[in-house]
């Protein structure tokens, strides 16, 4: 029977796919390399998290894989190239939860905004005032900057439709006439910076967005800025955020994403009370968790059945 390993991660369910697939669906843990070519050995198909570092010397050893599906939209750590010179078909699935990311963004947005959390643990502390929070600011006629103008950021732009915002946005491959039909205005990164009042971050994770926000960026934006990252955890230099954020160089952060998840016990993000972590759930429903599986299924199912799978990462494009 044809023998499928997934990644021993929760959102992965291997009872649907082993009934999907009519396969063998094992769950193993796949943390490094070594135990990921242990795990898949003599496998014909891999479903990973993104956590599970498929890399070309990982590709390399596993002579009899065909498929590797990740459970997920970003295959950052994949090598498509390395998969497509060993003859593996690489898969995602873009689209299971642009909704539950969108909203969670907004969610994080607002928490910021308004201090939600803050007042939150005032209350239960035994304190109560308003006049406790750092100084909040009216949301209508501000600026929301989306890095990267894809299905998330343009979901998160209609959820916002409504809050008397001014929309900006940078995505080197979004033209400015498909903009501006949205109501959305282009601009260079550096602009974005300085003029969102607002910034949500939806890159993948590429040699060139690994930490894009950096410490310059940060010195750009306003100190009144809130920054939200739904994206990938390595777009932001860390340190240099929480060295704004510890200065109020910027007024908050919500981060669904780190670089370290989950983070050490001494990352200085974690003891800051204008910086809200969410556990990177902001893909979760239980209908998102149902259509990712089923998704990850038939992607798989198609690629041993010698057909082209519907979520085929295409190596010879610039996907993202």
């Amino acid at each position: 029977m044809t023998r499928v390993v997934a990644s021993d991660d929760p959102m992965i369910d291997v009872a649907r796919l082993d009934e999907a697939l009519e396969a063998a669906v094992v769950a193993a843990e796949m943390r490094d390399e070594d135990e990921l070519v242990a795990a898949a050995s003599g496998a014909t198909g891999l479903v990973v998290d993104v956590n599970t570092p498929v890399t070309a010397r990982v590709l390399d050893e596993l002579d009899a894989l065909e498929v590797v599906a990740r459970a997920g939209v970003g295959v950052d750590n994949v090598d498509v190239k390395a998969a497509a010179e060993n003859g593996v078909t690489v898969t995602n699935v873009p689209d299971y939860c642009t909704d539950e990311v969108a909203t969670h963004t907004v969610a994080l947005f607002f928490d910021c905004i308004r201090n939600v959390t803050g007042y939150d643990r005032d209350v239960k502390a035994g304190h109560w005032g308003w006049e406790r929070s750092r100084p909040l600011h009216r949301v209508a006629g501000r600026t929301l900057g989306l890095v990267s103008y894809g299905p998330i950021a343009r979901r998160v732009r209609d959820r916002l439709r409504g809050f008397d915002l001014d929309v900006v946005a940078y995505d080197p491959y979004v033209d400015a006439e498909t903009m501006a039909d949205d109501g959305v205005e282009k601009v260079a990164l550096a602009a974005l910076y300085t003029r969102a009042d607002y910034v949500s971050l939806h890159a993948p994770l590429t040699d060139g967005t690994r930490g894009m926000v950096d410490a310059d960026a940060l010195a750009a934006m306003q100190d009144h800025a809130v920054l939200v990252n739904t994206g990938r955890g390595g777009l932001v230099d860390e340190d240099a955020l929480a060295s704004a954020l510890e200065r109020r160089d910027i007024a908050a952060a919500g981060l669904d994403v780190l670089r370290e998840e989950p983070p050490a016990d001494d990352d200085p993000l974690v003891a800051l009370d204008n910086c809200i972590i969410t556990p990177h759930a902001g893909w979760y429903s239980v209908e998102a968790r149902e259509a990712l599986n089923d998704t990850v299924a038939e992607n798989v199912r198609a690629a041993l059945a010698g057909e082209t799978p519907p979520d085929r990462i295409d190596p010879d494009t610039d996907w993202l």
